[in-house]
């Protein structure tokens, strides 16, 4: 895994290929970062946002959404993909809002987690981006491209999140979380564009590739290289999670 010194010269560069790396959900209040957040889980943020006007419109808070007939909610979500699962996550999380927090969203990992629906990714998401708490948000993309790079070495979203936490101040960590995810979105995908990668003299996962004598699209002159033909070091891994 790498250094603290090398973790901060790995943000920097990543920091100036992603510059103001921010959530891409759209929101205006927590309880509004909450439900896209829920409603983002297998699917896209730009999926989500396509939805959400609408439904914040007709749901504004926790109390219109908690008294939503579940059929109704159903429809109004199910361009965000499992909308069965995601409309009982919903109503669950809301209730619990009224019941324990007068409708508030805590800005508390343990009370967040303790609703319907909401995980540490979703709360982490939450609170550093709506309530200033810091939390560093591990999704497909932040575990695919950490790993590769060799700032975490475990598969255990949890075990990733200690990693990184540690190896950066709390006041970092969420947008450290937005720079892995957009790099992985755009840059680290599932099968990585390498030749367009600003940290790939630092990555672990390039650097146990081989050289291919094709040239990289866009960059004359400069061989590409090709995802490893052998197993990647051992705790890192070789592929993403998957999806958006």
């Amino acid at each position: 895994m790498k250094t603290p010194a090398e973790t901060r010269r790995i943000f920097r560069a990543l920091g100036q290929q992603h510059p103001a790396a921010d959530t891409e959900l759209h929101y205006e209040n927590p309880f509004q970062l909450l439900v896209a957040t829920i409603l983002s889980a297998q699917s896209t943020d730009q999926g989500v946002n396509q939805v959400t006007p609408a439904l914040f419109a007709r749901y504004p808070d926790a109390r219109a959404l908690a008294s939503a007939d579940q059929d109704e909610l159903e429809q109004a979500i199910k361009k965000t993909g499992f909308f069965r699962q995601k409309a009982r996550a919903l109503l669950g999380m809301s209730e619990g809002l009224l019941l324990h927090h007068r409708g508030e969203v805590p800005a508390s990992m343990d009370a967040l987690v303790a609703l319907p629906g909401v995980g540490r990714k979703t709360a982490n998401v939450v609170l550093g981006h709506a309530l200033g708490v810091p939390g560093l948000a591990v999704d497909r993309h932040v575990l695919r491209v950490s790993n590769r790079i060799g700032l975490a070495a475990s598969e255990d979203p949890e075990v990733v999140e200690q990693q990184l936490c540690a190896l950066l101040p709390p006041e970092r960590w969420t947008t450290a979380s937005d720079t892995l995810i957009l790099h992985g979105r755009r840059v680290c995908k599932p099968r990585p564009l390498c030749d367009r990668c600003a940290v790939r003299d630092e990555c672990d996962y390039y650097r146990a590739g081989t050289v291919v004598k094709a040239v990289a699209p866009g960059v004359p002159g400069r061989a590409g290289r090709k995802a490893p033909t052998t197993a990647a070091p051992k705790g890192k891994a070789r592929r993403g999670s998957g999806g958006s």
